[in-house]
């Protein structure tokens, strides 16, 4: 047998971006807040949002699991994505609350367009064959947002 010390396996940096991104990704949001306490977050939806003609933000919707004092359990919160000081991608709630609820009109114009598109394509799965259309592209949104507003999901 072999007593040589094994070099534990570092653990590679995983960017925040990446994490929100991933349409595979599952897994629960874990942030701290500014008290160091853990709070874990569902994530809704990523949304690009343009604040004018020259800015775009990346927003996004995030549900909490935990208990969070001032949000209802059927509530979700707007976060920005940012930048730190180095370069690493960091959420922060989204403090303009026209900007947020902007942000959820569009996720709610989103959930429609899915749904209409939804019904469309139902419709053209029960047309004989000789009769369904070529498939479209679908179009994804991507959830984004960090704000001191909050809205009720649906």
């Amino acid at each position: 047998m072999d007593n040589k010390p094994v070099k534990k396996e570092e653990k590679k940096p995983v960017d925040l971006l990446d994490v929100l991104l991933d349409q595979e990704n599952r897994d629960p949001i874990v942030l701290q807040d500014e008290k160091g306490r853990q709070l874990t977050f569902e994530q809704v939806a990523i949304i690009p949002f343009d604040l004018d003609e020259k800015t775009r933000k990346l927003y996004v919707v995030l549900k909490p699991l935990d208990k969070i004092e001032g949000i209802a359990d059927d509530e979700a919160v707007v976060f920005v994505c940012d930048q730190d000081k180095d370069g690493n991608t960091v959420l922060k709630v989204e403090e303009n609350e026209a900007v947020a609820i902007s942000v959820f009109d569009k996720y709610y114009d989103l959930l429609e367009e899915a749904a209409a598109k939804a019904k469309t394509d139902k419709k053209a799965a029960k047309a004989p064959a000789a009769k369904k259309a070529a498939p479209k592209a679908a179009a994804k949104a991507a959830p984004a947002g960090k704000t001191a507003g909050k809205k009720t999901t649906k």
